[in-house]
């Protein structure tokens, strides 16, 4: 049922050459990310000469990063990002956790509908809705705020998020719900004071997975927005090109910025990321 280590296979050379070809395949899948990094300290003269791939002959980590904060709003981008991605995660955890507490403990007609519901709408691609989206954001006057990119994300996170909070309560015994109802608990005592402690390490990976998914958007944020008045981060990075050229050295820096606050995040709740998923793993 589960793969056999890799210390029991049997041949000492499928063992050697699968040692070997992880570190290959991982400097393959970090190339572009290398790149990237490595273009974001070229200086201009150099990408002018034509040196795209060798190493650089003069770091310019100050200069570019510099240049990449000063020539276009990025601090302003950046603090429309926080104001998207913060309310979003916090209203989609939030509607997901009560709706899954709803749907993992209630038993009531529909109940079996509506999970298939959430279900269903984790498999409608996103580009089928672009239309439907951009327009009722017109409807609505939201079109190019920050509201209608909070709304839209609230509304498409919850979905998962609720998928995943109620097969997550549904491991826990019912024992200590029925246990806390007998005491004479609420419904919502039960919720914040039993479940929510409980479930502490999934909300913690739903949070660290709905803030990249929210904070890295750039399809929604092209689609709802017009201009730099609602444009997050990673809309933002495209203003770096010119007219006639681009500055892939001060693209490059903006990019690197604009990924350090999810990578920084996942690595400060790794922990908590990791016990999330692995949390209902075992019995015992």
């Amino acid at each position: 049922m589960y793969p056999m280590p890799v210390e029991q296979w049997k041949s000492p050379v499928t063992r050697r050459l699968y040692k070997l070809s992880l570190p290959i395949a991982l400097v393959i899948w970090l190339l572009p990310m290398i790149a990237v990094l490595v273009t974001s300290v070229r200086s201009t003269e150099e990408l002018a000469e034509g040196n795209y791939w060798g190493w650089p002959k003069h770091f310019a980590l100050i200069d570019n990063y510099r240049e990449a904060l000063t020539t276009s709003p990025m601090l302003h981008y950046f603090f429309n990002s926080v104001l998207i991605t913060v309310p979003s995660v916090i209203g989609s955890i939030a509607l997901a956790s009560m709706a899954g507490f709803a749907l993992a403990t209630y038993r009531f007609r529909g109940n079996t509908a509506l999970f298939a519901t959430f279900v269903a709408g984790n498999f409608v691609p996103v580009q089928v809705l672009m239309i439907p989206v951009r327009d009722l954001s017109l409807q609505l006057g939201l079109f190019n705020t920050l509201s209608a990119l909070i709304l839209f994300h609230v509304s498409f996170q919850t979905g998962f998020c609720a998928l995943f909070l109620r097969n997550f309560i549904k491991q826990l015994p019912f024992e200590l719900i029925e246990a806390a109802r007998i005491e004479g608990a609420g419904e919502w005592t039960v919720f914040v004071r039993i479940i929510l402690p409980l479930i502490r390490p999934a909300l913690a990976a739903l949070t660290i997975l709905v803030f990249t998914f929210v904070w890295n958007d750039y399809f929604w944020a092209l689609c709802l927005t017009q201009g730099d008045d609602a444009a997050p981060l990673t809309v933002g990075v495209a203003a770096l090109k010119g007219e006639w050229t681009t500055a892939w050295n001060l693209v490059s820096a903006g990019s690197i910025l604009a990924a350090l606050p999810s990578v920084a995040m996942f690595f400060a709740m790794q922990k908590h990321f990791v016990a999330g998923l692995t949390f209902g793993a075992s019995k015992g």
